[in-house]
C-alpha cells in the first residue's frame, strides 16, 4: 500500500473533487466518521459545513484541508468493509482518529484506491501539524496496515520496479483521461532513460500516449511547447491534449532536454545486457513477429518502423527491466534497421527451404524408387520408414512397391 497526503487551503475543492467523481459514477462514498447523520442521509452541505465548522475555529491557519489517497496493488481484492477498516486504522495511527473524515472508493484507475477528506483543525481550535506527516506517522501507519491486513508491501513493489499508480494503458472514455495521462507521463519521464522526444514517445505509445511538439510551422513549435495526447487503439490522437506544464513534475521540453545527457550516460550501464538478450533470441531464425514476441517475453518491447512499401527503416528497443531505451544503431551496426531487415529476409528464406525439404508427398504418380533406393522426391527409404505421419497398419509407398515386386517373383 502507498499513502499520499496532500494538504491544501480549500475544503470545498477537495470535497467537490470527490463528489464530482460520485456524480459521474466513478466513485462511491463508502464510509464516514465524525458526522452526525447516516452515510446515506448526508448531502453535500452536511459534509462541507461539518468540516468548515472546525476550520473557522482557527482562521489563522490557512492550510486546513487534508486530502489522502491510499493506493493498493493491482489484483488485490478489497471489498468496501475491509477498505473501511483499513481507512479507520490508518487515520487513527496518523492522529486523525477523532477528526471527521469521509472515505471515497474510486474506480477510475487500474488499481484499487480510496480518497479520504478531512481537516487538521480540532474542536479546540488547535491544529494538527502536517509537517513531515507523510514521512513520520504516515510511514509507520502504512507499514502497520500492510501487516495487519496482509497487503502487498510498498517496498516489494519498488523492488519489482512497479509503481503504485499502475502503468496501465490509457483507455480513452473509460478513465479520467487527464489523470491517467499525467500518472503515466510522470512515471515514465522520471524512471526511463531516453535521449530524445522520439525515444520517449516509443515508450509512451506503449501506453496509448504521445508527446506532441506541434508542426514546424506552428506557434507551439516555435515556442518550444509540448503537449500530451491520448491515443485510440489505432494510434490516432483523441480527446483534449494536456499541457506539459500542468502535469506534476512539469515534463516540459525544456526540462526533458535537461535529462537527455544524464540519461545517455546512465543507460549505457545496461547496453551490454540488452545486446546479450537480443543475441540470445537471434540464435534461432525467426520472423519479425517471432523476434518481437521472444524479446517481449524477456521484458523488452521492440518498435519496428516501416514505410508504406513495408521497408523497415527504424527500430527501437525498450528494456523495461532496466528502464532504458535504445535505437538499434546505438547498440551497434548488427542491431540497426538495415541489419535486422536482412536478418529477417534470410530467416524467411531459410524457413521456406526447410519447409520445401520436408514437404510430404501428395501424389502417387510422383513417387518411385531409383537405383540408390531413394524415393524420387529425394527422401531416403529410411526417412520413409521413420515417417511419423504413417499410422499403424499403413505402409510407405516404397514398401508397397517392394511388396508387389516380391509377389511377382514368387508367381514367376
Amino acid at each position: 500500500m502507498v499513502a499520499k497526503i496532500i494538504s491544501g487551503k480549500s475544503l470545498s475543492g477537495a470535497l467537490n473533487y470527490n463528489e464530482k467523481k460520485v456524480a459521474l459514477g466513478k466513485a462511491d462514498l463508502i464510509w464516514q466518521s465524525g458526522f452526525h447523520k447516516d452515510i446515506h442521509q448526508l448531502n453535500f452541505y452536511d459534509k462541507l459545513f461539518r468540516l468548515k465548522d472546525l476550520a473557522i475555529r482557527n482562521e489563522r491557519t490557512k492550510t486546513n484541508t487534508v486530502h489522502i489517497s491510499l493506493n493498493f496493488a493491482v489484483g488485490e481484492k478489497l471489498h468496501a468493509e475491509k477498505l473501511n477498516e483499513i481507512a479507520t486504522t490508518y487515520m487513527e495511527n496518523i492522529g486523525f482518529g477523532n477528526q471527521p473524515y469521509l472515505v471515497y472508493l474510486h474506480r477510475d484507475a487500474g488499481h484499487p484506491h480510496v480518497h479520504i477528506v478531512s481537516t487538521n483543525i480540532m474542536v479546540s481550535g488547535e491544529r494538527i501539524s502536517l509537517h513531515n506527516l507523510g514521512r513520520t506517522k504516515s510511514e509507520v501507519a502504512r507499514k502497520l496496515v500492510e501487516r495487519q491486513f496482509e497487503l502487498v508491501r510498498a517496498e516489494k513493489k519498488e523492488n519489482q520496479s512497479q509503481d503504485v499508480v499502475c502503468l496501465a494503458k490509457v483507455e480513452y472514455g473509460k478513465v479520467d483521461t487527464k489523470r491517467a495521462i499525467s500518472n503515466v507521463v510522470r512515471i515514465i519521464t522520471n524512471q526511463y532513460r531516453f535521449t530524445s522526444v522520439a525515444e520517449l514517445n516509443a515508450v509512451l505509445r506503449q501506453f496509448n500516449i504521445v508527446a506532441d511538439l506541434g508542426s514546424k510551422e506552428s506557434r507551439m513549435f516555435s515556442k518550444n511547447g509540448l503537449i500530451y495526447w491520448a491515443l485510440d487503439a489505432k494510434g490516432n490522437k483523441v480527446g483534449v491534449p494536456i499541457k506539459a506544464s500542468s502535469i506534476y513534475g512539469s515534463p516540459t521540453l525544456k526540462n526533458l532536454e535537461l535529462k537527455f545527457d544524464v540519461n545517455y550516460k546512465k543507460r549505457m550501464e545496461h547496453r551490454e545486457q540488452l545486446k546479450h538478450s537480443i543475441d540470445h533470441v537471434m540464435k534461432v531464425r525467426s520472423s519479425s513477429i517471432g523476434f518481437t514476441q521472444a524479446l517481449k517475453a524477456k521484458g523488452i518491447d521492440v518498435v519496428l518502423r516501416t514505410n508504406q512499401q513495408g521497408r523497415l527503416y527504424g527500430v527501437t528497443f525498450i528494456d523495461h527491466r532496466a528502464k532504458a531505451v535504445f535505437n538499434g544503431s546505438d547498440l551497434g551496426k548488427a542491431y540497426s534497421a538495415t541489419a535486422l531487415s536482412t536478418w529477417f529476409i534470410k530467416s524467411q528464406s531459410a524457413q521456406k527451404n526447410t519447409h520445401s525439404a520436408t514437404k510430404p508427398l501428395l501424389k502417387w504418380e510422383n513417387t518411385g524408387i531409383n537405383n540408390q533406393g531413394e524415393i524420387s522426391t529425394g527422401r531416403s527409404l529410411l526417412d520413409e520408414l521413420l515417417n511419423p505421419d504413417l499410422q499403424e497398419g499403413q505402409m510407405s509407398l516404397g514398401m508397397a512397391q517392394n511388396k508387389r515386386k516380391k509377389k511377382r517373383k514368387k508367381i514367376n
